[in-house]
């Protein structure tokens, strides 16, 4: 399985959208300093995630996460979890990179 994640920063709050094989493993890099555009946001916790079988549909789906239609589609998604937010600053923080 490939994993289109969305980490959340427990420091900042700010978030981080990826795909991986291993959501857990991938999970311990980000909070060991083992990601380079994480390091100095950590700790992270994961907030949201999807399975894919072919790679190609994981980074289409992150591709698509990382846009602004991806944006609203994760605060429709996600609205209960939003409510006590501040949605208009994590939008802001959102981190995206395609390390992986």
């Amino acid at each position: 399985m490939f994993y289109v994640y969305v980490l959340e920063s427990e420091s900042t709050h700010s978030w981080y959208i990826g795909y991986t094989q291993d959501l857990n493993e991938r999970l311990q890099r980000h909070n060991t300093h083992q990601v380079t555009s994480t390091a100095h946001k950590g700790p992270w916790r994961h907030i949201y995630y999807e399975g894919y079988l072919d790679r190609r549909d994981a980074i289409g789906r992150e591709k698509f996460l990382k846009s602004g239609a991806g944006w609203r589609f994760l605060k429709k998604q996600m609205k209960y979890w939003l409510e006590d937010r501040d949605v208009d600053a994590i939008e802001k923080m959102i981190a995206f990179d395609d390390d992986e």
